[in-house]
């Protein structure tokens, strides 16, 4: 199918434990160009592991509040607050403030990615971080559970209704 309208609350949406939840709207096949995807943190939770990549990308709060944390500096951002974060630049978002967050975040996909996970405290002081640099996404991610399909719950959007 060349394109399709999903609802969010129609996705296969996955329990990623330590990294909140999120919803597929590439339906398991990863967008060729660009990447569009979306979850829910809350509190402590942040959204993947500190990295940096050869592609740009985007954060915009929808709802809630996050913790930025940028080449080792910390930002608070708020609901509508918006991150552009240029190639190269190492980064992590985590949820804070007394609720979820819901959070959309895009990028670019031509070409490699080439992420590497820095050593970086303040990601590792809320969970964000690695314990040893590396270029391979799955020894970063070796500490964890592999994210569970997950039924979709109506507290998965915030400010929803």
């Amino acid at each position: 199918m060349n394109w399709f309208v999903r609802n969010m609350r129609d996705v296969q949406w996955y329990d990623a434990g330590r990294f909140g939840v999120y919803g597929d709207f590439e339906q398991g096949e990863r967008f060729p160009e660009f990447g569009f995807n979306f979850g829910v943190v809350w509190p402590g939770q942040p959204v993947a592991l500190y990295h940096r990549e050869d592609h740009q990308e985007g954060f915009l709060v929808l709802s809630g509040e996050c913790l930025l944390i940028v080449e080792g500096e910390e930002h608070r951002l708020k609901q509508w607050d918006y991150f552009h974060c240029s190639a190269g630049v190492a980064h992590i978002v985590v949820g804070a403030g007394e609720g979820p967050a819901f959070v959309v975040a895009v990028g670019g996909r031509v070409g490699p990615g080439n992420p590497v996970y820095p050593v970086d405290p303040a990601a590792s002081k809320h969970g964000a971080g690695v314990e040893e640099e590396t270029a391979v996404p799955a020894d970063a991610y070796a500490p964890f559970p592999k994210p569970e399909p997950t039924p979709f719950r109506e507290e998965f959007l915030p400010g929803a209704s």
